[in-house]
């Protein structure tokens, strides 16, 4: 029996006019099995027709314009809505899918390619969303069934005016406005508008610029001052050094022939001394600790002032010339002259002049000691920067200059030392040569040179930040505020109307004061510290307990 058993398979294979029932599923019963699962809401209309039997959707054109279901042989179309009342013939020799176009329902046809859209998620209201499509689901699923869970007809029964008025006054006051005029999906949010004359509206988007108080890596700088105090009759003079800024936040400031103290704490202003015929101050300096103030004269002496007693203590001669710049290094007083002579002052002695400087052939403008003391540089109106070297164990300069330094073409008034890197000494040159430079004292070389395109009248290194202020001149009469070593511009201080003659620093180093040679004075709050980092560098301190506290029990 097993032979014919095996005949007949291999029988049953060869046949080729049969039914191949082990075979795959034919195409057309596939798209059947498709389309009868698509039309599942009308499963009890297709229950009467033949398995071979599919359902087409047709418009007719009759008077009332309604929709009509017929059943057609194999016809497998989905229906076209193009606005046009005209009936669709269903073809076996074209099986197309075509989706209905977005402007069939108000009668407008959708142009070839169109646009695409991306909701935005954050302008989206999702409960609202949420709320619409289960009213229209709720709504669709009761008119679909009837009480005896058979198909109903496709028509939607339309509510009762009371029921309407009642679900309008619903959706407002759940969602604040009418629900009919929402949408799922938003697009509320609209691109800025372009400013007038813009060529590509596009480029709107990438037009907005970001302020600097929200880049990465920047902190906010007031750009205006925070307070201006005036200055009448100070001297427009681009060799002189009219202001200083004590210890004890006391600031000296010469105006005309009269020196005045202005008390930063309190406010309050004290007039030191006046001058008498055409003698006036050209330089003023205050000792490092203490109340002692040193003033330079038109006259060429150094007179030092108690500005607590308010008394003269005594008057240094030997300049033949204005003195225009002073310095302090510990009891040596430093004094440059226009004689082009820097003569050191010990002022505790009867002799004061211990060492004369000889090395500018031009009035001496700018003066300042380093922060370790071991080095003075000194800027001339003969373009030179010189770098004296301190006497062993003495706080003056001897002998000849360590470095000249001959690079900048205008005189050069402004000075400043980097306090974290003693060797590093900044110089800023005048209207013809308008550069920062750089220095290394150790070895003589120039470390870089930025052009500022203004004369540069100040330098002063912040205590707080790595970053460095510097004071201009023509053309724009600003101050610049400079990252270190970088020398990137932070941001430009707008507001004297005249070039500025000289900036000094407040005690703690939040504070820069400016004179301007439009007669005022401005404080600018540009170096405040940031209170989030100074509470945590105060509570990475721990305090020593006591031993009143140790002992308690």
């Amino acid at each position: 029996m097993a032979q014919f058993k095996h005949l007949a398979e291999l029988n049953s294979f060869m046949a080729m006019d049969g039914e191949n029932v082990k075979g795959p599923v034919p195409r057309w019963q596939r798209k059947l099995n498709l389309s009868a699962a698509s039309a599942s809401f009308n499963s009890s209309a297709l229950a009467n027709t033949s398995a071979r039997q599919t359902l087409s959707v047709s418009m007719s054109g009759n008077a009332n314009n309604t929709l009509q279901l017929s059943t057609t042989g194999n016809s497998l179309k989905t229906p076209r809505k193009n606005g046009i009342k005209t009936a669709v013939v269903a073809s076996s020799s074209k099986k197309t899918s075509q989706t209905p176009s977005k402007g069939a329902s108000n009668g407008q046809s959708q142009p070839g390619g169109g646009d695409r859209f991306i909701p935005s998620r954050t302008t989206t209201d999702f409960d609202l969303g949420h709320y619409i499509v289960k009213q229209g689901a709720t709504g669709t699923e009761e008119d679909a069934e009837n009480e005896d869970g058979s198909a109903a007809a496709a028509t939607n029964v339309p509510a009762s005016p009371k029921q309407s008025e009642r679900m309008k006054s619903l959706s407002e006051a759940m969602s604040g406005c009418d629900i009919s005029k929402q949408r799922l999906l938003s697009f509320r949010t609209k691109v800025p508008a372009p400013p007038e004359g813009h060529i590509n509206p596009l480029k709107a988007i990438y037009s907005v610029k970001t302020p600097m108080s929200a880049k990465s890596g920047s902190r906010y700088i007031p750009n205006a001052p925070e307070r201006i105090l005036d200055a009448p009759e100070i001297m427009n003079d681009y060799y002189l050094n009219l202001m200083d800024w004590s210890m004890d936040n006391v600031i000296a400031v010469a105006l005309g022939s009269s020196v005045y103290l202005w008390n930063a704490a309190t406010g309050t202003i004290e007039m030191l001394f006046e001058n008498e015929g055409n003698d006036h101050a050209c330089s003023l300096g205050w000792i490092h600790e203490g109340h002692i103030l040193a003033v330079g004269t038109s006259a060429g002496t150094v007179e030092l002032w108690d500005c607590e007693n308010i008394k003269r203590l005594r008057v240094m001669n030997g300049h033949s010339a204005r003195v225009g710049v002073l310095a302090w290094n510990s009891y040596v007083l430093c004094s440059g002259s226009r004689d082009g002579m820097i003569i050191n002052h010990d002022v505790r002695s009867r002799q004061h002049n211990i060492g004369m400087l000889q090395g500018h052939t031009q009035e001496v403008c700018g003066l300042k000691w380093s922060p370790d003391g071991k080095y003075l540089a000194s800027g001339g109106n003969d373009n030179l920067v010189h770098v004296w070297s301190a006497a062993n164990g003495a706080p003056h300069a001897t002998g000849e200059p360590l470095h000249v330094f001959n690079a900048h073409q205008a005189a050069i008034r402004a000075l400043a030392w980097c306090p974290w890197q003693p060797n590093v000494l900044t110089s800023g040159g005048g209207t013809a040569d308008r550069t920062i430079k750089f220095w290394n004292v150790a070895n003589g070389q120039l470390m870089n040179s930025v052009d500022t395109k203004s004369q540069v009248c100040g330098l002063l290194f912040s205590k707080t930040y790595k970053e460095l202020i510097s004071a201009h001149g023509y053309v724009n009469n600003q101050l610049s505020i400079w990252k270190y070593p970088s020398m990137t511009k932070q941001v430009d201080l707008m507001g004297h109307t005249g070039r500025v003659l000289q900036i000094a620093m407040s005690p703690d180093g939040s504070t820069v004061m400016s004179a301007g040679a439009d007669e005022t004075l401005r404080l600018w709050n540009c170096f405040q510290p940031d209170p989030l980092l100074a509470k945590k560098e105060k509570s990475g301190v721990r305090e020593k307990p006591s031993l009143l506290k140790q002992n308690m029990r």
